[in-house]
């Protein structure tokens, strides 16, 4: 029976400028506002969970956390994560589900999935099942709407021979046509076997989604990706009644059973589950087994460096998204390999953060403990 318990409670903020310039059809990748929750625990383990915005919000998700999550993990034994999750949803159950709440759940939530990986000297991956070594990595780090075609065409080439093996193109121009252009120009470069994703950003409705969607057939795409607001569940339903391209979604979803109304409605092809976003490995984890059982592939957004052992700890994984963002704070970086990301070895959740730089380069510290 476990005895530790949970002595105190770090929080930070850093801010990450994107490594390029981010825009898709509603908006601009600004920041990555990281928010940084570390656990101090009887046992000696430091456990360190994270989650992110784009660029607003972040300073509130501090706020949730400090006032009104974390003073209740002071004193907890942090075996009991499922517990600890329900009473956090349930304590702020007046804001979610939603997003900052999602977000301040992650925090915690990740950070009590390392220790337990820790405790057990496990890796995540194995911890949570262990169904894969490795993971097909396709890259968005390219692909911005803003980029002309032979932009496009330049950088995606240069990923096919980087050893990537599928790339993500953004989509939404203000006309069908260049959408089109776009597309058709990379994938005659990259020929036929070359997976190209593709990405709305939730910018269309539902008789555009349809339109573009046949102007795109005999592309070979590999998915289209939020197409319609994710509130829209029969949208995407009635979008996959008129295209044979598999319709992807999950990145603005916040709990489990949103996914589980879209599976049950069968109004996707893929679900995208993004860990902060979700509320945590444990709704993650959860969301990934339900697609299982509707015979669905995950293929998660963002947070490359903790989906990757996500990844490989399910079987119904089949990519990972390449979007470096922790480079300046890390001093271990997602092993890559012949297009496949391939999941850490060292206990815990694999990331090895750098506190010198990370210290640095905060704009918010705190500490809390049992008074």
């Amino acid at each position: 029976m476990s005895t530790v318990s949970i002595d105190r409670v770090s929080l930070r903020q850093v801010n990450l400028p994107p490594k390029v310039l981010r825009t898709d059809a509603i908006q601009s990748f600004v920041t990555q506002e990281t928010i940084l929750l570390t656990l101090h625990c009887s046992d000696g383990i430091e456990a360190t969970g994270y989650a992110y915005t784009i660029g607003t919000g972040g300073s509130s998700v501090v706020a949730l956390l400090k006032d009104h999550l974390v003073p209740r993990l002071i004193g907890r034994d942090p075996v009991n994560i499922e517990a600890i999750w329900k009473e956090l949803f349930f304590h702020t159950h007046a804001t979610a589900v939603g997003a900052m709440t999602s977000l301040a759940l992650a925090c915690v939530d990740t950070a009590l999935w390392d220790w337990r990986a820790q405790s057990q000297n496990l890796p995540l991956w194995q911890l949570l099942g262990g169904a894969q070594s490795r993971v097909p990595l396709y890259t968005t780090e390219g692909g911005w709407l803003h980029l002309s075609p032979e932009e496009l065409v330049d950088q995606t080439l240069e990923a096919q021979a980087q050893g990537f093996k599928g790339a993500k193109i953004k989509i939404g121009r203000p006309h069908v046509s260049e959408d089109v252009a776009r597309l058709r120009a990379v994938r005659e470069a990259v020929g036929p076997a070359f997976e190209l994703m593709t990405d709305a950003n939730q910018g269309f409705n539902r008789a555009e989604s349809v339109r573009r969607a046949r102007a795109f057939d005999g592309l070979g795409l590999a998915w289209m990706e939020e197409p319609l607001p994710a509130e829209d569940v029969s949208g995407h339903r009635q979008l996959r009644e008129h295209t044979t391209i598999p319709v992807a979604v999950g990145e603005s979803m916040y709990h489990p059973m949103q996914f589980r109304e879209y599976l049950e409605q069968g109004a996707c092809s893929i679900v995208q589950p993004d860990v902060a976003r979700i509320g945590g490995i444990t709704p993650w984890i959860k969301t990934a087994h339900l697609a299982e059982t509707f015979d669905v592939a995950v293929c998660p957004h963002f947070l490359m460096e903790l989906h990757v052992s996500l990844c490989a700890a399910v079987p119904n994984a089949t990519w990972v998204e390449y979007i470096p963002q922790l480079d300046d704070i890390t001093t271990s970086r997602m092993h890559v390999a012949d297009g496949f990301a391939h999941p850490p070895t060292a206990p815990g959740l694999g990331i090895a953060w750098d506190w010198s730089a990370i210290t640095q380069r905060q704009i918010t510290y705190l500490e809390i403990k049992a008074p």
